[in-house]
Formats: C-alpha cells, structure tokens, sequence
C-alpha cells in the first residue's frame, strides 16, 4: 500500500466497526499516540517502539509513541507529537498529520486517541532508554491485513473481553497497539 491508496480509504466518509474496548467508569486519561506511518513512496510502513524492560507497567510490550495528554499540550496532536518527539527523537517538522481515528479506552483506565501522520524516513529514531527499548518498522499492508490477526477471548467473571494479537518476525503486537491496528484496518478496508 503506497500514500496514495492509504489517503483514497482514509479520507473516505464512512462508519466503520470498531473493535470493543474497555468499558471505564469515568471518561478516562486522555492519552494520544502517534501511528508513525513511514512513506518510502512505493510502499508504507508504520515504525513502532519496544516499551523498555525495566518499566514498572508493560515493560517489553509493543506500543505506539505516545503517553498522556500534559498540561502543556493543547491538543491531542501535540500531545502524540511531543511523545514521539520525547521517545524516538522524531522531528516535529517530519510528521504530516492525517487526522485522529475513534478513541480508545484501556483497562487501564486512559481514552487514547490514535493520531495518524505521514512520517519522512529521513530521521533515525533516537531512543529514550528510560522508556524505549527500541524502535522497529512493519509494512502498513501487514497490520491492516485481518487475516495476520489473533484473536483471544479473556473472561473476567460474567465479562468476556477480545484481546488481539498481531504477530511480526519476533515481535508480538498485541492488546491496544492491535485494537488500535484493528480499527485502522477496519477504516482503511470495512
């Protein structure tokens, strides 16, 4: 899938399903993330971090750059680019955003908003080792692709829950970062 494809389904007016989330008492944390999708002309990836391993929460896990929204943003989009800034070293000036897809609301207890940009690869990601493990890309075509996605249904009491999987050489993408994934592809290809 090339930038060209990408902006013909994703500029589209439509409804799409989305995948269930997390059903918070309250509105949640505001949260963004940036899905970085790299454009190598012929072909888009999307860069993605590795959490680091000392993390107190999540360590290791396959994420999007992102975190909550500070005082200091005065939107999402900022929020989603100065996380990535913070995290990978991305420039400001190298993201074009897209526009945000629907939020999502985690178990625990953020409502992200997933912010999609085009990302000159013309920068070499900069790791923050107090959260950054590393930094790796998949093809964009791969992610979207439903039939790269597991499904796993959790059950908590009465309640059940899908828990995604996406698997990618030795990365497993999994949880929000493949719900988030999921209802990208559910925008680009209903």
């Amino acid at each position: 899938m090339n930038r060209t494809d990408f902006l013909r389904q994703f500029h589209h007016l439509r409804q799409t399903h989305r995948e269930p989330d997390y059903p918070l008492k309250s509105r949640g944390r505001p949260a963004a993330v940036l899905i970085p999708l790299m454009d190598y002309g012929n072909e888009l990836t999307v860069l993605l971090t590795e959490r680091a391993h000392h993390l107190r929460h999540h360590p290791g896990q396959v994420s999007f750059p992102g975190g909550a929204v500070d005082e200091v943003d005065n939107s999402v989009f900022d929020a989603a680019l100065r996380e990535a800034n913070e995290e990978i070293g991305m420039p400001y000036e190298n993201v074009e955003i897209l526009g945000v897809l629907p939020s999502y609301r985690t178990v625990s207890g953020y409502q992200i908003a997933p912010v999609v940009g085009f990302v000159e690869p013309n920068f070499t990601p900069v790791i923050d080792p107090n959260e950054v493990e590393s930094a790796f890309e998949v093809p964009l075509a791969h992610v979207l692709d439903r039939k790269n996605h597991l499904i796993h249904t959790a059950r908590k009491g009465k309640r059940s829950s899908p828990i995604y999987f996406i698997p990618w050489n030795e990365h497993m993408i999994w949880g929000a970062t493949a719900a988030i994934l999921r209802n990208l592809s559910h925008h680009i290809h209903p």
